[in-house]
């Protein structure tokens, strides 16, 4: 695409952030990691294709063992004293409320289990289950599963704590089948379990579950990956991991096992042998049964092996109680992460309903070729998401599964998954060792402006960064500058006081108005080229050279301006001023619309200084001057500012 190529973007968008578990508050992660930039891209289509043709959903993940787990030692600790269901409301609301003071803008923030869109996804849950189950696409077998004889009860996701059996996995901790990085395995593959109720070994007890079978999806989510590559700004680690995914059954065996494994290799199904790292060697297997059943003769035989990425049986249903119901089975609920994926359905159905639509309408979204669904992920999701969830789609058409649906049709989202936002160059997680601030108490040192611009500068898309405000570096020196402002500063500094300028400027030499005029075809070229710029990154998901394009268009605001004033008095005299104010206030108001998915409290301001409708954002207008949006420009009065307003406030804690 060329410099001056104008990209396309759809008729209609939804886009889908995360979803949180409800057994807790929101640290930076959740906020700067995901959904500043899902609210950046939704702010800006809304300004690009109009407020009405998108939908922001997401919401607090309000089943799973996390939560489960979570509750019964807050209870246990006398920490809590309510149920689980008030457990989950109560964080419901904290994590709500903390969104809405980073300007998140959900047009619906639901709960999974909570309220009218609890009820409206239990439903589509069993809706989707039993369509899948139609088509034929379910495995319900029986698997072992881990079981706590003192406590007698099975054991699900984080009530079992060991390693992870994942080939070359850097988990800090692995769970019942799957680590803290999202890799699956079957349960017996566990290194070292412990159940988390009785502290003891838990054994292995068969229960019966359904699985979705992945591997016969593998056709169509190669292409749909080979898509998502060749798609303008495809991030090379989000394909790399999803490629990871399509090697052939495979298991990793260290060296120092050779003699022993030559002594039963004639009882493993036929396999190659081939190398692996410096430390192991590796079997391929044809088939994933094949698999299986040599590591069930390697685990008698006590020989210590990994197991590879591949395609296995996605599992749907659980026995845990805090969960949603499968339609005609006893004592079986969904397990999370399948319901999750298909949540922002529901929470689309919920909001058309709180807006009078018929909630049915969702297909009018979710099926519609002309509508583009974004969902936005950290990068343990990716598996979920990419893999699991895609199939699940594709499982739902009517025909055959296709990465490219028709019409009426679910249609297969695009993800836009970011790399770890580390803290002080950290993995941080709140199961983990390093603990993350909570994204409510940055909101203690900085505005949400401030933060918001940060984060989508980091270049997430890249590479995994750290954040690292000053007020929270142990390390951090008294005279040492706070990296998390730099982006602030270029809002609260240097646009701030260009706008001011301009403000005060008309105020004292034009009687309160704009002066009427032509811009500067220098000053035009350069605003357009800019507009430009900014939108193709967007198109791409390059949220960091956004902010980039912004950073060198606003600091050629100040720049102008100081050049043209130095000389005030001839400036009057020579008609200088006139057009510097012209000009200055045309790049203000493209600055002002660029700005506004980042920092739109301080853009609306603008807007409203103006004495502009909302029509002043729309992207249908972006390179119109001023004076088109005044009906009487000679005579458009802006509103009077006050000596010393900012309209990219500092926070309180930075004025000294």
């Amino acid at each position: 695409m060329s410099g001056n190529e104008r990209p396309e973007f759809p008729k209609k968008a939804v886009i889908t952030g995360g979803m949180p578990y409800g057994n807790k508050e929101l640290h930076f992660g959740h906020v700067g990691g995901m959904y500043v930039h899902a609210d950046f891209f939704a702010r800006f289509l809304r300004d690009r294709i109009g407020r009405d043709n998108v939908i922001f959903v997401s919401g607090t993940d309000c089943y799973g063992s996390p939560i489960l787990e979570d509750w019964r030692l807050q209870v246990e600790n006398g920490l809590f004293s309510g149920t689980i269901q008030e457990f989950v409301e109560i964080n419901h609301i904290k994590q709500s409320d903390v969104l809405n003071k980073y300007q998140i803008s959900l047009n619906l923030f639901g709960a999974s289990g909570i309220g009218r869109p609890g009820e409206i996804h239990a439903g589509l849950c069993s809706e989707f289950f039993i369509r899948l189950k139609e088509k034929g696409w379910l495995i319900k077998k029986e698997m072992p599963q881990f079981y706590d004889p003192e406590k007698e009860c099975f054991l699900n996701g984080r009530q079992v704590i060991g390693q992870c059996p994942i080939d070359g996995c850097r988990s800090e901790r692995g769970y019942a089948d799957e680590c803290s990085l999202g890799h699956q395995y079957d349960p017996s593959e566990l290194i070292n379990p412990k159940s988390t109720l009785s502290g003891k070994t838990p054994i292995m007890k068969n229960s019966v579950n359904y699985y979705l079978d992945l591997f016969r999806f593998r056709d169509e989510l190669e292409k749909f990956i080979q898509r998502e590559n060749d798609k303008p700004g495809a991030r090379v680690f989000y394909i790399s991991a999803l490629r990871e995914f399509f090697e052939p059954p495979a298991i990793h065996v260290k060296k120092n096992y050779l003699e022993d494994l030559e002594k039963i290799r004639e009882k493993l199904p036929c396999h190659s042998f081939q190398e692996g790292t410096k430390k192991s060697f590796k079997l391929v297997f044809d088939r994933l049964e094949d698999r299986e059943k040599a590591c069930s003769i390697l685990t008698e035989n006590r020989i210590f092996f990994r197991n590879s990425k591949t395609l296995v049986p996605f599992r749907l249903t659980g026995n845990i109680e805090w969960g949603v119901p499968v339609p005609g089975e006893e004592n079986l609920t969904f397990w999370v992460w399948p319901e999750s994926i298909w949540a922002p359905i529901s929470f689309t159905a919920a909001y058309l309903e709180s807006m009078g639509i018929n909630g049915k309408e969702w297909e009018k979204w979710w099926k519609a070729r002309d509508v583009k669904i974004y969902q936005f992920i950290g990068e343990d999701n990716i598996y979920f998401y990419g893999i699991a969830g895609m199939a699940m789609f594709m499982g739902d058409h009517s025909n055959s599964p296709s990465f490219d649906p028709e019409d009426n049709e679910l249609q297969i989202p695009r993800l836009i998954a970011n790399n770890h936002i580390l803290f002080l160059d950290k993995k941080a997680s709140s199961s983990g060792k390093i603990k993350p601030p909570m994204a409510g108490d940055l909101l203690s040192y900085y505005t949400s402006d401030q933060l918001r611009a940060h984060f989508l500068s980091l270049g997430l898309g890249i590479r995994s960064i750290g954040f690292r405000p000053k007020p929270f570096n142990p390390s951090a020196q008294e005279n040492d500058g706070d990296p998390v402002l730099k982006e602030g500063n270029l809002l609260s500094n240097v646009l701030n006081k260009a706008v001011r300028s301009c403000f005060y400027s008309i105020q004292k030499y034009f009687g309160n108005k704009i002066p009427v005029g032509k811009i500067s075809p220098g000053i035009k070229q350069e605003s357009d080229q800019a507009i430009l710029d900014f939108e193709q990154a967007v198109y791409r998901h390059e949220f960091h050279q956004a902010v980039a394009v912004l950073d060198g268009y606003i600091r050629n605001i100040t720049r102008f301006w100081a050049h043209n004033t130095r000389d005030i008095d001839r400036a009057l005299e020579d008609s200088t001023l006139r057009q510097t104010v012209i000009d200055t206030f045309h790049m203000v108001r493209v600055s002002a619309v660029l700005v506004h998915p980042i920092a739109p409290s301080g853009s609306e301001m603008i807007r409203e200084y103006l004495n502009f409708g909302d029509d002043f954002f729309s992207w249908d207008h972006i390179f119109q001057d001023l004076y088109f949006f005044m009906p009487d420009p000679e005579n458009h009065e802006v509103k009077f500012l006050e000596p010393r307003v900012d309209f990219f406030e500092k926070h309180p804690s930075q004025l000294k």
